[in-house]
């Protein structure tokens, strides 16, 4: 048996284990602790380690074992939640951390986990509302002010966004993710004060690279702001340069995985024709090819839920891909469960979103690499390709922060070839699967918006609703870089938005050229 002071000294040393990252470790050892005592502080640490290892049915099992012992433990219940939570079991999830709650009504982390779920499914008035609660019991918390900053900027309150941003500052300067942030919210004119508070971080502050990253894309938006186009490229370039050295990102297994989706033998899936309860609508396309635009137009519309970018898809397709790695050879009987099973699954996590809506819109523009699965999952689905200059997505692509989500974004060369991807199998599906591709035309969706928006929602059977033509006045959430412009009216000024860096696109130019 363990004293209270050997458990202490061994909890410290198990702690600091767990934050360098050596969680086998922390496993090991704490399953021998366990044998000597069952502590609840020894079983959040093993919970903790198998989440951080991303094995989240253990850890969920672990946590059970502990319940048992004590069920009302709210430590227990906000783990269970948080590793329900990350596995996308939501109902689930919620109802672990509202029962911790009602045992510890000032558990930060449990009100921090409940506004992060509610964040995820686009209730974010009752995000905001949990977050607001965690500053009325510590208002020097810098996390809180940082998700009231996002859920403002995706509700479009961008007045209050900037407000916690700037607390942010206040508390925690080397916080330069809100100096990024805060840049996008920001019309910049030749020394603007944050221009120059951004300056002396950069001169007098020990920052890592990732937190000067953020201020390099800050100084990228402030210069393109006030039209000093070759300092902007630079910053940008920096600011990128950054991320690509983290994430090592090749673009040759891009190429290795686009092949395999052009050789996947689709004829032998099964087309599940079961009826669904709602309509779905997939909108695809490259990142900054007005896949925002066109998903807020369309969630204006009374009968359209914007679901945002999603997951989950994506998710469940690899499921289906890993189980015909293991055997090309599956029988009809197998593929067609398959199939069924991971439809299922996907309608199970949407349900988490307001069911009152009948149509729902699933934006995650990568899904056009699953455009032949999407087919037999769901056949009765409306796929939308967004198109756009070219030039315009490769820049908006290099400019715009996307951490390591979407590491081809880092390189100019490597967003002109995942373009080519792009186009090269838009075409193949078009050609293997005709008349399933619905293609909006950026441009002449500016140039002639209610003409195209009468044509898009014919295509996705819809009678006109006048709130589309108004889309800048929808107060869904929207959590993409678009978010800002998403808000305004459609205006003219983002078409050739590359024309002003052409100098330093020539080289990428050629590629998109190239045949």
């Amino acid at each position: 048996m363990l004293t209270d002071i050997e458990l202490k000294k061994k909890v410290e040393v198990l702690t600091n284990k767990l934050k360098a990252g050596l969680f086998k470790e922390v496993i090991d050892e704490t399953k021998l602790l366990l044998r000597k005592r069952k502590h609840q502080v020894l079983f959040n640490l093993l919970s903790l380690s198998y989440q951080s290892l991303g094995q989240h049915d253990k850890s969920i099992e672990i946590m059970e074992i502990a319940l048992k012992a004590n069920s009302r433990n709210p430590h227990f219940l906000n783990n269970i939640g948080l590793s329900h939570f990350r596995i996308n079991n939501f109902k689930e999830a919620e109802n672990y951390f509202k029962r911790g709650l009602e045992e510890a009504p000032k558990y930060i982390n449990i009100l921090n986990n409940l506004g992060n779920l509610k964040s995820y499914l686009n209730f974010n008035k009752s995000a905001i509302d949990y977050f607001n609660k965690i500053l009325e019991i510590n208002d020097k918390l810098v996390e809180p002010y940082y998700n009231l900053a996002i859920n403002y900027e995706a509700l479009g309150e961008f007045e209050k966004s900037s407000e916690c941003l700037k607390k942010i500052l206040d508390l925690n300067p080397k916080f330069t993710d809100a100096d990024r942030m805060l840049s996008i919210m920001t019309k910049y004119t030749n020394n603007h004060p944050h221009y120059n508070s951004i300056k002396d971080k950069l001169e007098n502050i020990k920052l890592n690279e990732l937190q000067k990253s953020h201020l390099y894309f800050a100084l990228g938006k402030y210069f393109e702001d006030t039209n000093d186009i070759e300092k902007s490229f630079i910053n940008y370039s920096y600011g990128n340069n950054v991320i690509k050295k983290i994430t090592n990102y090749k673009i040759q297994k891009e190429k290795n995985e686009f092949t395999k989706i052009k050789s996947f033998n689709y004829e032998s899936l099964d087309i599940v024709t079961k009826d669904i309860a709602r309509k779905l609508i997939f909108i695809v396309g490259m990142p900054r090819s007005g896949t925002s635009l066109v998903e807020q137009i369309l969630s204006s519309h009374h009968k359209v839920f914007g679901g945002g970018e999603l997951p989950f898809l994506d998710k469940e397709i690899r499921k289906i891909i890993m189980e015909f790695k293991k055997d090309n050879h599956l029988d009809k009987d197998k593929i067609h469960n398959l199939i069924l099973n991971c439809r299922n699954e996907y309608l199970e996590k949407i349900s988490n979103y307001d069911l009152s809506f009948k149509i729902f819109t699933d934006k995650a523009p990568l899904n056009f690499r699953f455009i032949g699965f999407i087919k037999y999952l769901f056949p009765n689905a409306k796929i939308i390709n967004c198109r756009r200059d070219p030039m315009d997505i490769i820049w908006s692509n290099f400019k715009n922060y996307f951490s390591n989500s979407m590491p081809f974004t880092n390189d100019l060369e490597d967003i002109g070839h995942f373009y080519k991807l792009y186009e090269d199998l838009i075409t193949f599906f078009r050609k293997k699967f005709p008349e399933i591709i619905y293609d909006v035309e950026y441009q002449k969706l500016v140039r002639n918006p209610e003409i195209e928006i009468r044509e898009l929602l014919n295509f996705c059977e819809l009678k006109w609703d006048d709130n589309c033509l108004n889309h800048h006045k929808n107060e869904r959430a929207i959590k993409t870089a678009s978010s800002t412009q998403a808000r305004k009216p459609i205006y003219k000024t983002a078409l050739k938005s590359s024309d002003r860096y052409k100098e330093y696109l020539k080289n990428i130019k050629s590629i998109i050229e190239a045949n």
